[in-house]
């Protein structure tokens, strides 16, 4: 197989098949178009050819039949190709072309049916096509034919006579002119109309009226128009949720960021990963771990960086049998977990200072303890263990580099365009500080996880709207809402 037509379902990344995704994981050559999520393509493999073919109303950045020839290109170079494609391929989607080309090439291809956004649309805005009573069918037709075949297919009469629930796709442009031939078709002026602009995605909108007074309801593309009774149904679920409508930045490490990412957008936030920072491993040389009566982790980072380099010679957690171990944070303690270790000593508060306080005094003298960090953390914890009569050695485990943030990204900081920015450590503000100069006025919400973090960023000129009561990811994420839900 070397070419894939692929739909990338209406808009929410989380839709498409798992055909679909196992089939991005192993692209060489991906044929995108504006209809597909973006962030589809970071399944892709760094290696492989992004071609960016996507039509907008009005223009092409490149014709059918060129986009048909770039198919057969690298459909003969034996590369796996997947032509990603928004909704489904053969639903108005042009896919039944590209196979003709395919197929009259002899070369062969596969089909990856995906979510129509005639069915998705209507959902994520809480309007069943069908409903019990209220309508036994439904009708799927294009809005827009094609002006070149001196014909229209679509007899708007039939379709008013016919009942049940309509659909229309690519027909924002001409609602006024549709609403009328159906009214004048039979279809009552006050039957419920629907308009689900952008559905599935975190800036999607619902305008409801009915064939009378759409076509004034500024109806825009791209929109699924719902006409029937149950367009005037409300179940109202994906544009209820409390951060809907709101654009959060994450300005956490990539490989941290999952989590953060995966909250917010469940609650219905646009994200932005702007990463300020990458987590680098450093080289290690593991001492004699049997000399220590405590191990401190004060990180996620700290443990991963630390096994990581703890099984390059060969030796796994059964190491850390004669020491006691205590963690700074929810977040360390799992990954401890992970690796079937159980945290000896977890103070209340996640930070250093907390740590101190709870932490015994030394057995006995000259009692010692190692302390997996990061090269640039704070001195706090080592020097109150050695005032406290502790031997202690500092092990730096990885260290946190400035990255190179997408320029557009932040732009869109720059201009205001979103509504808050989080930060989850002092060196993620410093390095994103650095990167976007200064912050819009009236500032953008700034979300902080822990009073060390709110620090740093008030000694750089930021003003902190509010810090997470527990420094965990979950707590940044409740003052987020709080916040911005009110």
């Amino acid at each position: 197989m070397t070419v894939a037509l692929v739909g990338a379902g209406p808009g929410d990344p989380g839709l498409i098949t798992h055909r679909g995704w196992e089939l991005l994981l192993n692209a060489d050559v991906v044929v995108y178009d504006r209809l597909a999520s973006r962030a589809l393509l970071d399944l892709v493999p760094e290696t492989a050819k992004r071609i960016d073919v996507g039509k907008t109303p009005g223009s092409e950045e490149m014709s059918q039949d060129d986009i048909n020839a770039l198919l057969v290109e690298h459909g003969r170079s034996g590369a796996n190709v997947v032509r990603l494609k928004g909704g489904d391929p053969f639903v108005f989607g042009r896919g039944g072309e590209e196979a003709e080309a395919l197929a009259a090439a002899g070369i062969k291809f596969e089909v990856v049916p995906g979510i129509s956004s005639a069915i998705a649309a209507p959902a994520y805005a809480g309007i069943p096509v069908t409903h019990r009573g209220v309508s036994t069918h439904f009708t799927v037709v294009t809005g827009h034919e094609d002006p070149t075949k001196g014909r229209t297919d679509v007899d708007w009469a039939a379709l008013a006579a016919s009942g049940g629930t309509l659909l229309i796709l690519m027909g924002a442009g001409r609602i006024g002119d549709i609403a009328q031939a159906l009214i004048e078709g039979g279809r009552a002026p006050d039957t419920p109309v629907a308009a689900v602009r952008n559905g599935t995605r975190t800036d999607q909108e619902t305008v409801r009226a009915t064939l009378a007074t759409i076509g004034d309801a500024e109806v825009r593309p791209p929109s699924v128009i719902v006409v029937g009774d149950v367009a005037g149904l409300d179940l109202t679920w994906f544009e209820s949720r409390p951060l809907f409508g709101r654009t959060v930045v994450v300005t956490r490490a990539r490989e941290q960021a999952s989590e953060l990412h995966e909250q917010l957008v469940d609650l219905g936030a646009e994200v932005l990963e702007i990463p300020a920072i990458a987590i680098e491993p450093m080289k290690m040389v593991v001492p004699v771990l049997d000399e220590y009566g405590w191990i401190v982790f004060t990180s996620a980072n700290a443990v991963r960086a630390f096994f990581e380099g703890l099984v390059n010679p060969l030796r796994d957690a059964r190491a850390l049998a004669h020491s006691r171990v205590a963690v700074i944070g929810l977040a360390t303690e799992m990954e401890l977990l992970a690796r079937g270790i159980r945290a000896d000593l977890m103070p209340e508060r996640f930070v250093a200072e907390s740590m101190l306080e709870a932490f015994p005094d030394p057995s006995f003298e000259g009692e010692r303890v190692l302390l997996p960090r990061a090269q640039d953390a704070r001195d706090v914890l080592p020097e109150g263990l050695k005032a406290r009569g502790y031997l202690v050695d500092v092990l730096s485990v990885y260290r946190t580099v400035p990255t190179k943030p997408d320029p557009a990204m932040l732009e869109r900081v720059r201009s205001g365009a979103v509504d808050a920015i989080t930060f989850t450590s002092s060196s993620t503000v410093k390095s994103f500080c650095e990167a976007i100069g200064e912050l819009p006025v009236p500032l953008t919400a700034i979300f902080s996880i822990g009073p060390i973090t709110s620090e740093t960023a008030r000694k750089l000129g930021l003003t902190v709207t509010r810090e997470a009561s527990e420094s965990t990811i979950d707590g940044l994420v409740s003052v987020v809402v709080e916040e911005l839900s009110s």
